[in-house]
């Protein structure tokens, strides 16, 4: 036990008001240099998604036009000299198509993640039954292709992009149709719950081929696939487009699938958004 010999506490040590102050303005030092180093990561990081967005949208629009022009001139050696050509050199031409086609969807893909920040719109209240069936409506002739069903509970209005909106909702919708087995009839229920807090968790459900959990963050990965390119149709971009919106609306985007079962895309996005991402508090020009 501490103490003096007749079991007296020890004496605290005086510690003066200037010894206090010093370590306080020490910690206050060190929270602020913390704070500045945060701030310079958090501006690095905003020039480097700048940057990147940047890039991307000269370098699309700079490989776009040769690629048009490669398919264009295709289709004229095609169409005009066919004839003088044998079987191998129209599947040489037909791979060609086939391989610039890709590349041109490839690059649209990529413009389009790059202006979900750089072309965004402002937010502004949208009714989230509206989005959907305008994106199946856009979806429309899968739907009856694929003989699929597609159904939607109540859903809320909330302040959003609605163009990135109807994007999200129209690549969610069409992968739980186009990921199914061949002896299987495609289901997709889009629903919506409230979990608290302002915030909304809007869920799209399938009946698909699902995937192996292990592999959920690899899917939002921008060009990543889990299925071979002859498999499914697609660039690998549907899901990062999705995720990205979903994060620029101060959300995000999961998932939760097993194989052979299906799988449940969830997006966790705020009911209302902050007043200076709405139009009517816009400045007028």
């Amino acid at each position: 036990m501490d103490g003096d010999k007749q079991g007296q506490p020890a004496p605290v040590p005086e510690v003066s008001a200037r010894d206090l102050q010093k370590q306080l303005d020490e910690t206050n030092q060190a929270m602020w240099a913390l704070y500045k180093e945060l701030d310079d990561k958090n501006a690095e990081l905003e020039r480097s998604n700048s940057e990147l967005d940047q890039f991307a949208m000269i370098a699309g629009h700079d490989l776009q036009e040769p690629l048009r022009k490669v398919v264009a001139f295709g289709d004229r050696l095609g169409a005009e000299y066919a004839d003088a050509l044998d079987e191998r050199g129209r599947d040489y031409i037909d791979r060609m198509q086939g391989a610039s086609s890709r590349m041109l969807g490839l690059i649209s893909d990529l413009l389009r993640y790059a202006r979900i920040t750089s072309q965004a719109r402002p937010f502004e209240p949208c009714d989230l039954n509206e989005i959907a069936a305008g994106a199946v409506s856009d979806l429309e002739e899968r739907i009856v292709r694929e003989n699929g069903q597609v159904e939607s509970g109540s859903l809320p209005t909330i302040d959003a992009d609605p163009i990135q909106m109807h994007q999200l909702l129209l690549n969610l919708i069409g992968n739980g149709l186009k990921f199914h087995p061949p002896d299987r009839t495609p289901r997709v229920v889009v629903s919506c719950a409230d979990i608290g807090d302002g915030t909304v968790a809007l869920s799209v459900a399938d009946n698909g081929i699902g995937f192996k959990e292990q592999f959920v963050e690899r899917i939002f990965q921008p060009f990543r696939r889990l299925h071979g390119k002859g498999s499914y149709e697609g660039t690998g971009m549907g899901l990062a487009i999705c995720r990205k919106i979903a994060i620029r609306h101060g959300g995000d985007l999961s998932a939760t699938s097993e194989v052979g079962a299906g799988s449940t895309f969830v997006i966790t996005i705020p009911v209302a958004q902050p007043r200076s991402e709405r139009p009517e508090a816009r400045p007028e020009p």
